[in-house]
């Protein structure tokens, strides 16, 4: 495996070597599920699903975690405000997001832990720091990280604390820069929002759910820690000085994805710009979105646009329409997760997972099988059907996979299509066969006109949309 990776801590493209040969342990940070998931959330879970396949795809058994954080202040206040308990109203946006994962195509971790399931974990964290030194009580309920007595701070992100928290004014903090490992209740939250600890009741603070949880499930050091660009700091900053000064080695190689954006502002909901998954999917087939999600490399931002997402549902078009002709002409190639790649689309993802590089190599092998297709070399329509669909499963995105194949013709809207066309097709065989050159030529031109293209082969005419 030649895979090189750009890691947010050295600020460098690096090989990536597994601690473990043939294993690689990663940690996504997953949803706080105080609200619906918008398109700019699943940004960041596509490109980690993405890099899963990928390394599976090269042999590599992956251990992938992606955590749930069903506990915090928004989740809290905005229960209260709807008059639902706050566990109800976690569970109900948590079971929205799985949907929103599903409904995009992303393969379910192999664990997906739930901040308020690992209370025990954190609580023994929590004591190992102040053991050695790197945390200390305040208030009762209160247990701060200390900035100070951790000379390595800011080595993620260079810089040093601060982070703006809401508990920057709390007056127990022995330094401004501290952050809550634990909090104290606030009045009028619920006594089932509290956890003991030998500190007193609180609940986690949100920097040590993800230390305690990937320690759990991927042990002192692991692989790769992953999450979208606004979680370098303060969050993944955070982690990484309490993991270390409680002794663990923790991350090798830190990647964060860049933003999905709407008018060339970062799409969440503080800015009124999100879109919800659902309803983008009511207009939208899922494998458009994800297409658009991945047309540009991961470090780079994605504008979320009518231009995008059309650019995107052409090119998906283009896909499908030759995954289908390609079947109908020279039958389905089985097993397409084991054919080989073809080298350039290998070199694009071993360069640090450029899917936008790989896409490119995806249309180039189109073109060729198109060029097969009206050539009617079968075995060449062969290969490249099966050159084609083997990148786009990589990618989450074969036309013919079980759950894409119903939208790669559009469903029942192809089906209807295809009576149609095909009647017209029938009458244009019945002007061939009487001679009546002008009128089956003025079929073919309406239906081109309306964008189906005709090919007439040994077996018969065959169309396709234009892409």
């Amino acid at each position: 495996m030649g895979l090189r990776l750009y890691d947010s801590a050295t600020r460098s493209v690096r090989d990536f070597v597994p601690l473990q040969p043939g294993r690689v342990g990663i940690y996504v940070c997953g949803a706080t599920v105080q609200s619906s998931p918008h398109v700019g959330h699943m940004r960041t879970a596509i490109v980690f699903d993405v890099l899963r396949r990928w390394l599976e795809r090269a042999g590599v058994e992956v251990t992938l975690i992606r955590n749930v954080t069903d506990i915090d202040d928004k989740i809290l206040a905005k229960s209260a405000e709807n008059d639902v308990a706050w566990w109800a109203w976690a569970y109900r946006h948590e079971r929205e997001f799985t949907a929103a994962y599903d409904a995009l195509g992303l393969l379910p971790p192999t664990h997906e832990p739930r901040a308020t399931g690992h209370v025990p974990e954190m609580v023994h964290l929590m004591q190992r720091l102040v053991e050695r030194g790197h945390a200390y009580a305040g208030d009762e309920g209160n247990v701060y990280f200390s900035v100070p007595s951790f000379p390595e701070y800011g080595a993620l992100t260079n810089q040093g604390g601060d982070a703006g928290e809401d508990d920057d004014a709390a007056t127990d903090k022995r330094d401004p820069r501290d952050f809550a490992l634990w909090k104290a209740p606030k009045p009028g939250e619920p006594g089932t929002a509290q956890w003991d600890t030998p500190w007193g009741a609180g609940r986690p603070g949100w920097h040590l759910e993800c230390s305690a949880m990937a320690h759990r499930y991927l042990g002192e050091t692991f692989d790769i820690h992953g999450g979208g660009l606004d979680l370098r700091f303060p969050h993944h900053e955070n982690e990484l000085a309490q993991s270390r000064a409680a002794g663990y080695g923790f991350v090798r190689y830190w990647m964060h994805s860049a933003w999905a954006t709407m008018g060339g502002e970062k799409m969440s909901k503080s800015l009124g710009n999100s879109l919800i998954v659902s309803e983008v999917l009511r207009t939208t087939p899922a494998p458009v979105v994800r297409l658009t999600l991945i047309a540009a490399h991961y470090r780079s931002m994605v504008e979320y646009s009518e231009v995008s997402v059309a650019e995107a549902a052409a090119n998906w078009e283009r896909f499908a329409n030759f995954a289908l002709r390609a079947v109908e002409f020279a039958g389905e190639v089985d097993d397409v997760a084991s054919h080989p790649l073809p080298p350039a689309f290998v070199t694009a993802m071993e360069d640090d997972l450029n899917t936008a590089a790989a896409l490119a190599v995806v249309h180039e092998h189109v073109r060729l099988g198109n060029t097969a297709l009206a050539d009617g070399v079968r075995e060449d329509v062969r290969d490249a059907q099966a050159a084609v669909r083997a990148m786009l499963d990589v990618l989450g995105l074969d036309p013919l996979a079980a759950q894409w194949r119903d939208q790669a013709g559009d469903g029942a809207a192809h089906a209807a299509l295809d009576s149609l066309v095909g009647r017209l097709l029938a009458e244009r065989v019945e002007a061939r066969v009487e001679k009546d050159w002008a009128r089956a030529d003025a079929i073919r031109d309406d239906l081109l006109a309306a964008g189906v293209v005709v090919e007439d082969s040994v077996g018969g005419a065959r169309w396709y949309l234009k892409g």
